[in-house]
Order: C-alpha cells, then sequence, then structure tokens
C-alpha cells in the first residue's frame, strides 16, 4: 500500500529537520514544497509532501508519523 503525508511547518531549520527524519525512515518526496504566507502570524509556512510504500492493507488508525 502507498501512504501519504503532508508534513508543514514555519519556514525554519525545523521544517527541514521534519522532512530529512521522514526522507531517512524512508519516505520519498512526492511533487515540489508549497510556501504561504501567513498573514496572521507574519511568517512563511512551507509545506512538502511525501510518500512511502509499505506492506498490508490501509487503516484510518495508521500512526503516519511513526511509519
Amino acid at each position: 500500500m502507498r501512504l501519504y503525508r503532508f508534513l508543514s511547518d514555519d519556514d525554519t531549520s525545523a521544517f527541514c529537520h521534519k522532512v530529512s527524519a521522514a526522507l531517512a525512515k524512508g519516505w520519498e518526496l512526492h511533487g515540489s514544497p508549497s510556501y504561504a504566507f501567513d498573514a496572521a502570524r507574519g511568517v512563511m509556512r512551507c509545506g512538502q509532501a511525501v510518500v512511502k510504500e509499505v506492506p498490508g492493507t490501509y487503516d484510518p488508525d495508521i500512526k503516519l508519523s511513526e511509519m
């Protein structure tokens, strides 16, 4: 089965570490990163989709961050 996650955070090194940690766990980048300005907080936000092939069948109780 193929799993999908969308990682997002403020545009800081913390976001880069979040994506790097997912890559280290076997997730692969899916598409281009996205950026948006959060006017309420005055910060840039970024996001990146990642996908991963795993055995089994989908269950909505899967903890994607633990995969």
